[in-house]
């Protein structure tokens, strides 16, 4: 297996928190036991890391991966990390770093982290799943590397980045991925890169790029999806958003009142309001209250959450009791947010 490293979103090693033995799993409700899954963690290859010239540590590179040149045997301090937070299973991903690639280059980079992911996940299939990495600067080629991932490498889908290179989800241009993605039923992971053309004014002290950056960088590509037609020409696309949908779940009334106030910004017709089809997407429970997730879920449905650390971040070490204890919950709700909607979506078998 190529050198394995589980890093946070940006690349960089973690710090990890983890509780000094296993802790019960708060997550069997009375409906019986079943397994719990996080949709929404890291890693990285230091092989495919080093095709685009970047090594560790890799402070040259703001914001690139770095890596930690490891193999297997990091695995067993994560299995550890996840058995005392009560989680079953994570649905590994890379956060995009090879949008500037050319073709040839772009296919080694996904080929060597498919292949590994794909690997990763043989040797371990009861505790990992994964989603693929595609180049989506060559939209025709990024849809042809998602076929091959699910359907040769059994990965489950893909993490795409928010933007590709300043250019929206939405523009047409990347039209043959979301088609694949549509055909083959495939979940497609969009996770912000932050808001570089703002690094100036998320300067400072309070890490505003990431705190800020990422959850309006969120914002942003999925307005545009709604607001280009993406989602009205490819209906059946299973979209997750990562850190709850950034802020457009909480201010998306505004975008139905914007029509309604400047119906000149309306420039492409739409088959509902802006905020309905916020229903038609998933998004992963990275919020930090407990009414922060009750009013998530209040806003785009219970039905559409499922858990997300942002593994190895440091972000949470309760995610799983995050979910049971906030208030206003069904148990059926609560099972589906911890695990059976991604079971579901990703076509992974529930432990009863």
């Amino acid at each position: 297996m190529s050198g394995l490293a589980f890093v946070g979103c940006d690349g960089a090693p973690a710090r990890v928190r983890t509780a000094a033995a296993s802790r019960p799993n708060p997550a069997r409700l009375e409906g019986g036991p079943r397994r719990v899954i996080d949709v929404h963690a890291h890693c990285a290859f230091p092989d495919a890391m080093a095709l685009m010239g970047l090594r560790y540590p890799a402070h040259e590179h703001p914001g690139l991966p770095q890596v930690l040149k490891v193999h297997e045997d990091q695995i067993p301090a994560r299995l550890t990390a996840m058995d005392a937070q009560g989680i079953d299973m994570q649905v590994l991903s890379i956060n995009p770093f090879w949008y500037r690639a050319e073709p040839d280059l772009a296919r080694q980079v996904v080929r060597t982290q498919n292949e590994g992911l794909a690997e990763v996940v043989a040797r371990h299939p009861d505790r990992f799943a994964a989603l693929a990495s595609v180049a989506l600067q060559h939209p025709q080629l990024a849809a042809e590397q998602l076929e091959h991932a699910v359907r040769t490498l059994g990965l489950k889908g893909a993490m795409i980045g928010g933007s590709v290179e300043g250019r929206e989800l939405a523009d047409p241009a990347f039209d043959p991925l979301w088609a694949k993605a549509q055909d083959l039923g495939a979940l497609v992971f969009i996770h912000p890169q932050g808001v570089p053309e703002l690094a100036k004014r998320l300067s400072g002290s309070g890490g505003l790029g990431n705190v800020i950056g990422n959850p309006l960088e969120t914002t942003i590509a999925l307005s545009h999806l709604i607001f280009e037609g993406t989602l009205d020409r490819f209906p059946g696309l299973k979209i997750l958003a990562a850190h709850g949908g950034g802020y457009l779940p909480s201010y998306a009334a505004r975008s139905d009142a914007g029509i309604r106030t400047f119906p000149g910004t309306y420039a492409t017709p739409l088959k509902k309001p802006p905020t309905a089809y916020l229903r038609d997407l998933y998004y992963d429970t990275l919020v930090f209250t407990p009414e922060a997730l009750r009013h998530l879920a209040a806003e785009v449905g219970a039905d559409r959450l499922m858990l997300g650390t942002d593994f190895p971040y440091p972000w949470t070490d309760r995610a799983v009791e995050h979910i049971c204890e906030t208030p206003g919950l069904a148990e059926a709700e609560r099972a589906s947010m911890l695990g059976d909607l991604a079971a579901k979506l990703l076509g992974i078998a529930v432990v009863s």
